[in-house]
């Protein structure tokens, strides 16, 4: 599959619920000019307690430095837990560089702020508690759909995203993510981008908000997405396991159209033409 561009986040690679096998599909079964690493592609932070590291982890960044061998324009803009390399942006790391944030300019012109998000999560700032509280509900969901979709390989089904379902019917949770997404596409039109791009909540989404676009690339912890930018500057989110699917898309935007000298010339004539029958009509 032939695309301009792929941001992928939230991987959690050395943790037990990174859908790594996926990803790892995914990137090599793209072709693509740049790839955005919008944060959370490493947990720092589980690492530092436990060191969970299998061979499809490392097959993933090895992906990602092959991408880079070949051609690919790859950025690393670090998350909220690969923190610690946000104290190397301005500098590379396998050659590839590493951003706090950037812009991306689309093939249809249009210009999309690209950043991890937790900037926008006010909801855990200076709230440690809940913070630990959220940590624990996520944990736990994270064991429930690893432990389900393992039974469901084991009797042939496909992979089901548990979390989606479970986030789409909590009231709480769904008011958390729509005002998630009211910041970020604020900040868009505070900022005079056409959209934003960004990850953080494992929720994907691609919305339109009074005039600017809000694109949230998911994560590949329980949801396994992407979002794509197609040559034409359509974007894409992707869901890719043994089922891969489109999950929204956003339109291209339509070049407008300037006059030439020729659609000149013809409103002139029109113009004329409906001067002269005025005239030719009796009084």
């Amino acid at each position: 599959m032939r695309v301009r561009s792929v941001f992928v986040s939230d991987v959690h690679l050395g943790t037990a619920d990174c859908q790594a096998g996926y990803l790892l599909h995914f990137l090599q079964t793209v072709r693509c000019e740049r790839l955005y690493l919008v944060g959370d592609i490493v947990d720092l932070e589980a690492l530092a307690k436990r060191v969970y590291w299998p061979p499809s982890h490392s097959a993933v960044l090895e992906q990602i430095l092959q991408m880079r061998r070949d051609g690919v324009n790859v950025t690393y803009i670090p998350g909220n837990h690969d923190a610690a390399l946000r104290n190397l942006c301005g500098q590379s790391i396998g050659g590839i560089p590493v951003r706090l944030s950037v812009i991306h300019e689309a093939a249809d012109g249009r210009r999309y702020h690209v950043s991890h998000g937790d900037e926008f999560d006010h909801e855990q700032v200076g709230k440690q508690w809940l913070l630990r509280l959220g940590n624990a509900a996520h944990g736990l969901l994270c064991w429930l759909n690893r432990n389900l979709n393992r039974l469901r390989r084991r009797v042939k089904l496909p992979y089901l995203p548990l979390a989606i379902l479970t986030k789409s019917r909590i009231g709480k949770a769904m008011h958390y993510i729509r005002q998630y997404e009211q910041r970020v596409a604020l900040h868009a039109r505070e900022a005079q981008v056409d959209g934003h791009i960004c990850g953080h909540i494992h929720f994907g989404a691609i919305r339109e908000m009074d005039g600017v676009a809000y694109l949230n690339d998911g994560d590949w912890v329980e949801h396994c997405t992407g979002l794509v930018e197609h040559v034409d500057g359509r974007m894409e989110l992707l869901h890719w396991s043994e089922q891969c699917h489109s999950l929204a898309a956003l339109a291209r935007r339509m070049p407008q159209r300037h006059p030439t000298l020729a659609d000149a010339l013809g409103a002139l004539g029109q113009a004329a033409q409906l001067v002269g029958v005025s005239e030719a009509e009796p009084a």
